[in-house]
């Protein structure tokens, strides 16, 4: 099964320069989403991680069904102002602009073990900002778990020393 065809490349989307991987059509086939979570909780296991932390918005995709398959919780990151708890909260730089993200203040529990899951792995701002979330927190991060990574575009190495591990890898 080659799914990674299945990824639509739109160009200038949602600014001009950036192409934007559009992951739509593997969650439209049910054979290939499912292979997905199951590739993504096979990888997870042992990482033995206590919660599972999704980032908006695309990273609860994946990120709820395989909190499920692991048999722990599920927590949102999400952008500034969505949450209605008291949050932690940082602020980063995307590849096309400056954002926040934000946590509830109970997600993590101190010395939980998180894994941060996302659809795709570009620059690693976003998923160096949902790190820097889990420690405020007192957790630790189990690792960063994507079903795609861009290569070239530094995201692995914007999130050393952690842990990266991704399902494909595209130019």
């Amino acid at each position: 099964m080659n799914w990674q065809e299945k990824i639509r490349t739109i160009p200038d989307y949602p600014t001009p320069g950036i192409l934007f991987r559009d992951l739509t059509p593997l969650w439209q086939d049910g054979t290939i989403f499912r292979h997905l979570v199951e590739a993504m909780a096979e990888k997870a296991k042992s990482w033995a991680p206590q919660l599972v932390l999704g980032i908006e918005a695309r990273g609860f995709i994946f990120a709820a069904p395989l909190a499920l398959m692991l048999g722990v919780g599920f927590a949102p990151a999400r952008k500034e102002g969505h949450l209605p708890f008291e949050t932690y909260r940082v602020q980063y730089q995307l590849e096309y602009g400056l954002s926040s993200l934000e946590i509830h203040r109970d997600a993590v529990k101190p010395g939980m073990r998180v894994l941060i899951v996302d659809d795709l792995l570009a620059t690693g701002g976003t998923g160096k900002a949902a790190c820097r979330l889990v420690e405020e927190a007192g957790g630790e991060v189990a690792g960063l778990l994507f079903a795609v990574e861009l290569e070239g575009l530094g995201g692995r190495q914007t999130l050393q020393p952690y842990r990266v591990e991704s399902l494909a890898r595209l130019p």
